[in-house]
C-alpha cells in the first residue's frame, strides 16, 4: 500500500476477550482476584528469601529472580487488561503498545531461560554436591542472572522494532486484549513473512534451549537419584526437583501449544484464552507451587509469621 493511501493511527483498539458488559465484569473481578494473588504472593516469596538466612542459597537466589521476573512479566499486561474490562473504548497509544509489548517478550524469554537456569543448578546440586558451593558461587550466579536478562531484553528490543517498523493502514482494531507479537502481525498490511520467520527462529532458539537444557540436567539428575542406596536420599532429591518439573511442565507446555502448533488449527479466540493462562495465571501458579511443596520455604514462612505474631 502507498504511503499516500495509508491511514495514520495513533492508536491501537483492543477486541479483548468478550463484547458483552457482564461477562467482562465477572472477568474483572476474577482476574482482579488472580493479579492480587500473583504480586503478594510473589513480593512475598521475594522478602521471604531475602529476610531469611537458610535461604541464602542459589536455588532461592534464582527461585527470588523468578518470582520478580512473575511480577514484571505480569504487570506489563493485567493493569492494562483490567481497565479495559472496564471501559468501553479498549484504546492503546502506539507508543504504549510498543512499550507493551516489548516488556511482554523481554519477560517471556527471561521466564523461560530461567527454568533453564534453575534445571542446572539442581544438576550441579544433585550430581556435584560436594562441589555445589564452589561451583554455583556468587558471581556465576551473578553472571549466570546478567546473561538471561540480557538475552530477553535484546531479543525482545529486535523483535519490537521490526514489528513497528510495518504499516498498519487497514485497520487499527487488534483481535486480543495485549499488544503480542502474532495479533500485531496479523493485522499489518505489510509483508510480514520475515518478521514471522524472525520470531519463529528466536522463540525456537530460546524455548528450544529451554528444554534442551532442562533435559540433559534432569536425565544426569535421575541417573544420579537411581544410584544412591538411601531411599531418604531419593526421596529428598525426587522431592527438590518435583516443584521446578512442575512449573517446567506447565510453562513449557503452554508455550508449545501457543507457539508450535499446525497453523492449520490456529484460532485467535484459542489463542487468547491460552494466553490468559500464561501472562495471568502461571505467574500466580509459581509462588505457590514452590511455597506448597517445599518445606524450607515453609519452615521460612512460619517463622516470619511467628516472629510478626511474638513483636505484635
Amino acid at each position: 500500500m502507498t504511503a499516500e493511501n495509508c491511514t495514520v493511527f495513533t492508536d491501537f483498539i483492543f477486541l479483548g476477550l468478550s463484547g458483552r458488559q457482564d461477562v467482562q465484569q465477572g472477568l474483572f473481578l476474577l482476574s482482579l482476584l488472580v493479579y492480587g494473588i500473583t504480586v503478594v504472593a510473589n513480593v512475598g516469596m521475594v522478602l521471604l528469601i531475602k529476610m531469611d538466612p537458610r535461604l541464602h542459597t542459589p536455588m532461592y537466589y534464582f527461585l527470588s529472580n523468578l518470582s520478580f521476573c512473575d511480577i514484571c512479566y505480569s504487570s506489563t499486561v493485567c493493569p492494562k487488561m483490567l481497565a479495559d474490562f472496564l471501559s468501553e473504548q479498549k484504546r492503546i497509544p502506539y507508543e504504549v503498545c510498543a512499550i507493551q509489548m516489548y516488556f511482554f517478550g523481554a519477560f517471556a524469554d527471561v521466564e523461560c531461560l530461567m527454568l533453564a537456569v534453575m534445571a542446572y543448578d539442581r544438576y550441579v546440586a544433585i550430581c556435584n554436591a560436594l562441589l555445589y558451593t564452589v561451583s554455583m558461587s556468587r558471581r556465576l550466579c551473578s553472571q549466570l542472572i546478567s546473561v538471561v536478562y540480557l538475552e530477553g531484553l535484546v531479543d525482545s528490543a529486535i523483535h519490537t522494532c521490526c514489528t513497528f517498523r510495518l504499516s498498519f493502514c487497514s485497520s487499527n482494531v487488534i483481535n486480543h486484549f495485549f499488544c503480542d507479537f502474532p495479533a500485531l502481525l496479523a493485522l499489518s498490511s505489510s509483508d510480514t513473512s520475515i518478521n514471522e520467520i524472525m520470531l519463529f527462529i528466536s522463540s525456537s532458539c530460546v524455548v528450544g534451549t529451554s528444554i534442551i537444557t532442562v533435559l540433559l540436567s534432569y536425565s544426569y539428575i535421575i541417573t544420579t537419584i537411581l544410584r544412591m542406596n538411601s531411599a531418604e536420599g531419593r526421596r529428598k532429591a525426587f522431592s527438590t526437583c518435583a516443584s521446578h518439573l512442575t512449573a517446567v511442565a506447565i510453562f513449557h507446555g503452554t508455550l508449545l501449544f501457543m507457539y508450535f502448533r499446525p497453523s492449520s488449527s490456529y484460532s485467535m479466540d484459542t489463542d487468547k484464552m491460552v494466553s490468559i493462562f500464561y501472562t495471568v495465571v502461571i505467574p500466580m501458579l509459581n509462588p505457590l507451587i514452590y511455597s506448597l511443596r517445599n518445606k524450607d520455604v515453609k519452615g521460612a514462612l512460619k517463622k516470619a509469621i511467628n516472629t510478626k505474631l511474638c513483636s505484635g
